[in-house]
C-alpha cells in the first residue's frame, strides 16, 4: 500500500522556507524533496490557492510563506494538499442481508470516525510555529554536543 506522504513533505519545505530570508525555486524545493519540480508546483499551488504561500516570478522568484508560521495549522496544511482521508483502512460495502457484515461496518465507521476526530483535533492544535521552536531546540541540543554540526 503506498503512504501519501505529501503532508509530511509539505511541513518539511514549509519549515525550511520558514528559516529563508529569499524565495525558495520549485526546482530547490524539488531537489531538497527528491522529486520534480512539476509535482512541487502542483502541490505549492494547492497552498497558493489557500493562502498560505505566495509564488514569485521571474528572475530572484520562488515560493515564499504568505502567513506567520504561528497562523498556519497542521490540519490547514492537510487540507489544503488535497489529502481527501486520514486512514487508509476501511470496510467492505454494506450487504444488509448479512447482519454480521452491518455489525463490523458499524463498530468499525464508529471507530474510524472516533480516531479522525481526535487526530484532526490535534492537527488543529500545532502550527508551524510549535513544529519551528521543537526544530530549534533540536538544532540547539545538537550544535551544544556536536559543535561541528553547522546551523
Amino acid at each position: 500500500m503506498r503512504i501519501d506522504s505529501r503532508l509530511s513533505r509539505m511541513l518539511h519545505v514549509l519549515l525550511h522556507m520558514g528559516e529563508e530570508s529569499q524565495p525558495m525555486t520549485s526546482e530547490r524545493i524539488a531537489a531538497m524533496l527528491g522529486t520534480n519540480s512539476a509535482v512541487v508546483r502542483r502541490t505549492m499551488a494547492g497552498l497558493r490557492s489557500a493562502g498560505h504561500v505566495l509564488s514569485v516570478k521571474g528572475h530572484g522568484g520562488g515560493w515564499t510563506l504568505a502567513r506567520e508560521l504561528d497562523q498556519i495549522t497542521l490540519l490547514d496544511i492537510h487540507r489544503a494538499v488535497g489529502s481527501e482521508r486520514l486512514f487508509a483502512i476501511g470496510f467492505d460495502n454494506d450487504n444488509p442481508n448479512c447482519l454480521v457484515e452491518r455489525v463490523v461496518n458499524a463498530s468499525m465507521a464508529e471507530a474510524l470516525e472516533r480516531a479522525e476526530a481526535i487526530l484532526v483535533e490535534r492537527l488543529a492544535s500545532v502550527t508551524l510555529a510549535d513544529l519551528s521552536r521543537e526544530f530549534g531546540e533540536l538544532r540547539g541540543l545538537a550544535l551544544s554536543t556536536h559543535p561541528t554540526i553547522g546551523p
